[in-house]
């Protein structure tokens, strides 16, 4: 297409042209000849370019494409946050790499029981943490919130329990430098308690058992403020079945300030009795009075009965009779058949009870007579000579 325009006016950067309906068009002046001045007349032809065009589109599109796989297919994720270690007082937490796809980090936090717990820092290096300080056999929950330019995500809340005092599966032990006998028993010790035993201090170590302070492993559990102990302070938590204060394990602790638990005291104890029961006893024999032999109730003292009215009737009685009649202060009458066939079977018992305290007693002991024996002994010969006791009888 052509058209033919009049230069109107030329600038140093624009030229007016002029159409044949007066209309004014600027136009860029190096694109017009050198030597034209007002009043010249230009042709310019117009046309489209489609080859030009099409390039141009599909450059367009292949933008768009880049932008949307780069910017527009990954988002950031949520963080997934794990429990790695319990133990009575602490836990330790741990998630997976943060993915953050284009976007920006901001912060990330950990939150406890809903409320803002700390930040992490360098949330992209660091991927675990140690909460201490928390109550024992106590229920907590967990979650991690990431602040990023594409927007807030959240984790899943983790439900935790810290141990009770006799759970000791959080313990994770690392060994340090000791003799390899020892440590070999160290082993089977945290195995039999359902500890773990780990080659490196990390994290979630909760003691340092070594015999000697030395090592890059002590160097690092020192700095870290992991307690190093004795392997001795293993072998009393299996003993209590229970967590042992770790004061008097330490290396350079005194093996007396150790508090022994109960059942370190009654083992103890059942030592000192076995050690003082093999010494030979070289003292002179021990007295009936010194002797530990069972009690055994006696014979009741009889207290003497005050006369009968009775003609013929019985001189003592019996103890329970003696208060019922202190009491109603009226003697009941025996009956003359039963009184007789009672007599005869109270003095068999009583002198069956006096047969076993004979044999009970040691052949080393000389037997001596007690006031209360012989109490007991002369209803049994007045009954010989045709005395008996009262006894009630139900009528």
């Amino acid at each position: 297409m052509l058209v033919s325009l009049t230069v109107g006016k030329v600038d140093a950067g624009v030229a007016v042209l002029l159409t044949q309906d007066n209309r004014l068009i600027e136009f860029p002046s190096v694109l017009l000849p050198t030597n034209i001045s007002s009043g010249s007349i230009v042709d310019i032809d117009v046309s489209r370019n489609h080859a030009a065009e099409s390039t141009s589109v599909a450059n367009f599109q292949s933008l768009q494409k880049r932008i949307l796989n780069t910017y527009g297919l990954q988002t950031p994720s949520a963080p997934i946050l794990r429990l790695r270690n319990a133990t009575q007082t602490s836990l330790v937490l741990e998630w997976d790499p943060i993915n953050l796809a284009t976007a920006s980090l901001k912060s990330l936090s950990l939150y406890r029981n809903g409320s803002k717990a700390g930040s992490i820092p360098r949330p992209l290096e660091m991927l675990s943490t140690k909460i201490s300080g928390l109550a024992i056999h106590t229920e907590y929950t967990f979650h991690l919130v990431l602040r990023t330019s594409a927007g807030t995500y959240q984790s899943e809340k983790l439900t935790c329990h810290t141990h009770k005092m006799t759970d000791l599966s959080g313990i994770t032990v690392t060994p340090g430098f000791m003799p390899q006998p020892q440590k070999e028993a160290l082993a089977r010790a945290v195995d039999r308690i359902g500890g773990k035993l780990i080659d490196t201090v990390r994290i979630d170590t909760t003691h340092f058992v070594c015999t000697e302070g030395r090592g890059p492993s002590w160097e690092k559990a020192v700095e870290m403020n992991i307690p190093v102990v004795r392997p001795e302070w293993v072998d009393a938590c299996e003993a209590e079945g229970t967590i042992v204060g770790v004061r008097g394990y330490y290396l350079n602790a005194d093996p007396k300030h150790r508090q022994l638990g109960p059942r370190q005291a009654a083992q103890q104890q059942q030592q000192l009795q076995v050690t003082e029961s093999t010494i030979p006893d070289t003292a002179t024999p021990a007295t009936g009075s010194q002797l530990n032999l069972p009690s055994r109730p006696g014979p009741e003292q009889v207290p003497e009965a005050p006369p009968t009215p009775f003609p013929g009737g019985p001189t003592a009685i019996s103890a329970s009779e003696g208060q019922e009649e202190e009491s109603t202060n009226q003697p009941s009458p025996p009956p003359k058949d039963d009184e007789k066939s009672s007599s005869k079977d109270h003095e068999e018992e009583d002198e069956e009870e006096e047969d076993e305290e004979e044999n009970e007693v040691p052949e080393e002991l000389p037997q001596k007579p007690s006031p209360e024996s012989k109490d007991v002994e002369k209803p049994s010969q007045g009954q010989k000579e045709g005395e008996g006791e009262l006894e009630e009888v139900s009528l």
